[in-house]
């Protein structure tokens, strides 16, 4: 549930002030400028695939029953990790942390159904039938039990994993997911609420035109918010124009920041079917998520991000306070851990979340203690 993300960038930093720069470079330098902002801007790849391929971190398919799954798997330095990213993102927001933790783990970052290169039916857009694929995923592709971590609707996806395959997962950590705010009737009251809608919306009017850019035009409050007051023309405007220059190429926003950027480029691939689910109730039929938490005996750490509570009463977060502490009441052997983060904790704050998941898994030293609920 990415969308939730609030992204602080000054304005000397927005996407008009960086595009602006390039601007600069071409009225300086003419011709020679205009070549080098060309490759600056839409010739730009993301230096953590340098990283990622130097780990040993490779980029794999395999078919699973109806869903081709679209995964990066790291060397055998270590126990299985299964990673699983939030909703709107994709295996690659987890770059930043990826080649540090693939040194202790062997890791597996995972583009689940409606994300990413992966290809599945919107049919199984449900956490059942999701969970069910990726709990065959650790059986045929990772082959013995794994930890779980997960972010947003990929911490609800490792709830499932843990509560029902409990053989397969050893341990899990829960970051930031949405237990009970993505339920209903409690998802209305939620920010995240707001681009599910957008998700039914588009459907509904029987649009075929780009999501993304649809999406984006929908929402132009967060990213004036994210990206700068005037941004939005130029940011879609670039968008295509990248498209159009890097055919099937992952889409890359040089000019905004971390989060922001992977957020659009995840969003580039995001089938609004997904959010759909979530906006008619269906992805969680048959999942309820207290009798979930009470059924996990693993050893588990719920990480909660920063949250607020606006003054329409519409949660701007994945959890309040109230539903940690409810989710901790539930779950049989637990922690908690408070963390000032936005929502998507490893790109926010990779460092701290890497010593965070070692110390939980294999019991390192961190300076990140985690506190007993």
């Amino acid at each position: 549930m990415a969308s939730k993300h609030k992204v602080n960038q000054k304005p000397r930093h927005s996407l008009v002030y960086k595009l602006g720069v390039a601007a600069g470079i071409v009225t300086t330098l003419g011709v020679v400028g205009a070549l080098v902002a060309n490759q600056l801007l839409y010739g730009y790849t993301d230096p953590w695939n340098t990283k990622i391929a130097e780990a040993g971190i490779v980029e794999k398919k395999v078919q699973i029953g109806e869903v081709t799954f679209n995964y990066v798997e790291g060397p055998k330095n270590g126990p299985a990790l299964l990673m699983l990213h939030a909703q709107h993102m994709e295996w690659f927001s987890y770059s930043r942390v990826l080649p540090e933790l693939s040194k202790s783990f062997h890791v597996f970052a995972v583009d689940y159904h409606g994300h990413g290169k992966t290809i599945s039916p919107a049919e199984r857009f449900t956490a059942n039938q999701m969970g069910e694929d990726l709990a065959a995923f650790i059986e045929t592709v990772i082959g013995e039990p794994a930890y779980v971590t997960g972010n947003s609707s990929g911490g609800l996806l490792t709830a499932w994993l843990a509560a029902n395959n409990p053989d397969l997962v050893k341990a899990i950590v829960l970051e930031d997911p949405p237990l009970f705010t993505a339920e209903y009737p409690r998802i209305k009251d939620t920010i995240s609420y707001v681009s599910f809608a957008s998700c039914h919306e588009y459907i509904e009017s029987g649009k075929t035109e780009d999501f993304l850019i649809y999406w984006l035009t929908s929402h132009a409050q967060f990213i004036a918010k994210n990206a700068g007051p005037a941004a939005l023309p130029i940011l879609v405007s670039f968008i295509q124009t990248y498209r159009a220059k890097n055919p099937g190429q992952p889409l890359e926003t040089p000019f905004l920041g971390d989060t922001m950027r992977l957020f659009v480029r995840g969003m580039d691939k995001y089938d609004p079917y997904f959010g759909n689910a979530f906006y008619d109730g269906t992805w969680n039929v048959g999942f309820d998520h207290a009798e979930t938490l009470q059924r996990i005996n693993q050893p588990t750490l719920l990480l909660h991000a920063n949250f607020e509570i606006r003054e329409d009463g519409v949660l701007n977060g994945a959890l309040a306070q109230e539903d940690a502490d409810r989710a901790m009441s539930l779950l049989p052997n637990a922690q908690y851990k408070r963390i000032d983060s936005a929502h998507t904790v490893h790109l926010d704050k990779p460092e701290q979340f890497i010593q965070i998941v070692e110390a939980f898994f294999l019991g390192k030293e961190s300076d990140s203690a985690t506190s007993q609920g």
